[in-house]
């Protein structure tokens, strides 16, 4: 028996060719320590947990109810392109697991998994009196990402800091990726797992440490860029952002409603050419 040191949510570990090889949970397919597991993988194992109440929840957790869900992954642990929901629900997804398209019926084609070929980790740290040195700063997640992640250098092309927001940029397109690397998209969900505390190591957790000063996060958000763009819909919009739409277009419709009143009891003829926004005809003069 060994212990797999990267990965926590794995059983019937044993020693092969002295590589730690063990059984993912959930979906029994065979993950080697040495290694980072693909997020599919991981992330098939995180929902058998949930199911069976056998999960271990760090104090305070809530669930991201929009970002887990119990994928579908081909025998080498990558997402299929294709994920239902266990019903007639289905939609597309990234090389990352991200939907990148509308929800439709179980009729919807997925001709291929797209790749993410960019990812965004933006960090905001908690209130500081003094911001944290730049250099030093850099240096700690450029080091950290290259030796716990085993992330191959050139693929962190940026460590930014604009106090109070670190972003840490990692890109990774088809062309670069050779065989051995590990994929930027289970890096970025191993990191994100370790930043808020529910680290997928073994007993192993990230000491978030830079210049002898503990670093306390606020807030982590992961965007992604695709190879090809996604295929959303105006449906798709949240309630939130079409709101915002309604009230600028309100707002400008009420501007020059006030312009041209004003113009009017000053007794100037004003003609006013006005751009359609949004699709909109405007209405001849």
């Amino acid at each position: 028996a060994c212990v797999c040191e990267k990965n926590k949510r794995v059983t019937d570990c044993k020693q092969v060719n002295g590589v730690c090889q063990c059984t993912a949970i959930g979906s029994d397919v065979p993950v080697f320590c040495n290694t980072l597991t693909s997020k599919c993988l991981l992330m098939k194992a995180e929902m058998t947990h949930s199911k069976s109440g056998r999960r271990e929840k760090p104090k305070d957790a809530f669930e991201d109810t929009d970002g887990l869900y119990d994928p579908e992954c081909e025998n080498s642990g990558a997402f299929k392109a294709k994920q239902c929901n266990g019903t007639s629900t289905c939609w597309c997804v990234n090389t990352a697991g991200v939907r990148r398209t509308d929800k439709h019926d179980s009729d919807l084609k997925c001709n291929q998994l797209v790749r993410t070929m960019w990812i965004i980790i933006e960090m905001k740290h908690a209130e500081r009196s003094n911001p944290l040195n730049t250099q030093s700063l850099e240096k700690f997640f450029r080091e950290t990402i290259a030796s716990r992640y085993l992330l191959k250098e050139r693929y962190i092309t940026k460590v930014l800091y604009e106090p109070p927001f670190i972003t840490i940029d990692l890109k990774q397109n088809s062309s670069e990726k050779t065989a051995g690397d590990v994929d930027i998209a289970d890096v970025a969900y191993y990191f994100e797992k370790d930043v808020k505390g529910d680290s997928i190591f073994q007993g192993n957790v990230l000491n978030l440490s830079i210049d002898n000063e503990n670093l306390n996060l606020e807030k982590t958000v992961v965007y992604y860029v695709d190879e090809i763009a996604p295929e959303f819909s105006m449906k798709s919009l949240t309630p939130g952002l079409i709101a915002v739409i309604v009230v600028i277009i309100v707002a400008t419709v009420a501007a020059i409603v006030v312009l041209v009143l004003t113009r009017r009891r000053k007794g100037k003829y004003v003609k006013a050419e006005v751009i359609c926004l949004f699709m909109v005809l405007c209405v001849g003069r």
